[in-house]
């Protein structure tokens, strides 16, 4: 076995290729996105064994130093017959140190189902995410909620069109972007998910993606934006006008993407799922497009100096329930 080794930033993608990962919240591209929202370096971690590897993509934060996942989904992945997941744990643990790193906070991928090989970490279990599968030649909507696929005919009759682009530049993404932007301002959303361009700019410079639009009588009315890498295509963004929704042109936008994807080859369209992990509005929204498609999802949290994190948070007891780290904890 090798020693736990930090990739260097040219060799990341193809480190990945390497041991057949391909999944967009691992790659260097889609870190350095995540970095305009959460600050931090993006840092990728490689355990080689004889039986398998564990590589780990986050984000490497300062004052005070600790990691976290990247927006969206990550923590330590294993591949291979036997990965050192045991020997990658306590390695880790003497590498933050080692950094300075106070803690770290990760969101498992549900795919992945990483949350069941991670020692180290405390995990939590939050509302499950929703996987939508993508058989070659399967009716993908016969298989929504009948409510599901009578908005979508709704659009479909009154002649709305499904326009699917890769976006190559900042410029592909206005359109997509401004609607978004309204759809969160009509939503009263955090202001978090109100994205300054830095993030749309690195989005589009380093992320492959696909872009699905619905348009009718000239008018944008609903968008889905998708992360791509084989075998999971994972839906990231959607953005729809009130006509739109009046329309069904959302309903659409995601069957047309889920389309692309079996039409691509993907083997399953990861909806994601409530906010904040939640089993909300939103998640019975997205269930809806494949029943039964729940996907276990949770959190883990680890603390590499306890007796910084104490003197930061300024409690004598660690405590994981609640925010964490609790140091970061808006006041």
């Amino acid at each position: 076995m090798t020693a736990l080794k930090r990739v260097p930033e040219t060799e990341w993608d193809a480190r990945l290729d390497a041991l057949g990962l391909n999944d967009a919240y691992l790659r260097r591209g889609y870190l350095l996105a995540s970095a305009q929202l959460t600050g931090g370096e993006p840092t990728l971690l490689h355990l080689a064994g004889d039986g398998g590897d564990v590589v780990f993509a986050a984000l490497l934060r300062s004052e005070p130093v600790d990691l976290v996942t990247p927006y969206g989904y990550g923590g330590p992945v294993s591949v291979g017959a036997q990965p050192p997941v045991d020997a990658f744990a306590a390695a880790y643990d003497e590498w933050c140190r080692a950094q300075g790193a106070v803690s770290t906070f990760a969101v498992f991928h549900p795919l992945f189902a990483n949350a069941a090989h991670a020692p180290g970490f405390h995990v939590q279990p939050i509302g499950d995410t929703i996987a939508w599968p993508l058989p070659a030649g399967a009716d993908l909507m016969a298989g929504m909620h009948r409510h599901h696929r009578r908005m979508a005919r709704r659009a479909l009759n009154a002649g709305a069109e499904v326009r699917v682009t890769v976006p190559g530049d900042l410029a592909a993404l206005a359109g997509f972007r401004e609607l978004y932007t309204q759809t969160m301002a009509r939503a009263g959303a955090d202001p978090f998910y109100f994205f300054a361009e830095p993030y749309w700019a690195a989005l589009a410079d380093g992320v492959a993606m696909v872009c699905v639009e619905v348009w009718h009588d000239g008018e944008q009315l609903a968008g889905a934006l998708g992360l791509t890498g084989r075998p999971w295509l994972h839906y990231h963004l959607g953005a729809g006008s009130d006509a739109g929704r009046a329309l069904g042109a959302s309903h659409l936008a995601l069957y047309g993407l889920a389309c692309w994807g079996q039409e691509q080859g993907y083997e399953l369209l990861h909806l994601g799922g409530g906010v904040g992990g939640r089993r909300d509005s939103l998640f019975t929204y997205k269930e809806r497009f494949a029943p039964g498609g729940e996907r276990a999802a949770a959190i883990g949290k680890a603390v590499h100096d306890p007796e910084r994190y104490r003197a930061l948070t300024g409690r004598p007891e660690i405590s994981y329930d609640g925010f964490f780290p609790a140091y970061r904890a808006a006041h």
